[in-house]
């Protein structure tokens, strides 16, 4: 009798295998490779356990996801935090374009030549190549959550030093 009901337990038994080829009797049997929505095991991360980094534009970021880490491979998502009073240094990236979803605070945003009020619960698109920045004028840090597809990394930041 079979000892496996499906590929996904065949893949627990022999994990690091592509592609599994086994013999039953005068039958060889094949498990095909795991396909991208077959996961290991669910990955969970706790904001509150999660160590801040300064990135090159100088805000904090928690990685929530991210290829580093996680079973990300072409995206990543962080928490970042302007603190009261701050700003980011206006940057760009080649390859990655960006999404900002605002979750506390108010600043403004500049985005290539327009600039902009920001508060929780806004939310910017943010192309490719295009310059932008961040200013926190208030008394209490802007936090947002930022998407960067694909995922954030130092060699995709150019600083403008405007």
């Amino acid at each position: 009798m079979w000892p496996f009901r499906s590929s996904a337990l065949i893949h627990r038994v022999f994990p690091h295998a592509d592609a599994v080829k086994l013999r039953v009797g005068p039958a060889a049997i094949r498990i095909a490779p795991k396909r991208a929505s077959q996961v290991d095991a669910m990955q969970i991360a706790d904001l509150s356990e999660l160590k801040s980094f300064t990135t090159l534009d100088g805000s904090a970021i928690r990685e929530l996801a991210g290829p580093a880490w996680t079973a990300a491979r072409r995206q990543s998502l962080a928490e970042a935090t302007v603190p009261a009073s701050g700003e980011t240094a206006e940057h760009f990236h080649p390859r990655s374009e960006e999404i900002y979803y605002f979750t506390a605070g108010a600043g403004r945003m500049r985005l290539g030549e327009q600039e902009a009020d920001v508060r929780a619960g806004n939310c910017v698109v943010i192309p490719p190549g295009v310059p932008h920045k961040l200013w926190n004028p208030e008394p209490a840090p802007l936090v947002l959550l930022c998407c960067c597809a694909p995922a954030y990394a130092d060699e995709d930041t150019v600083v403008t030093g405007r």
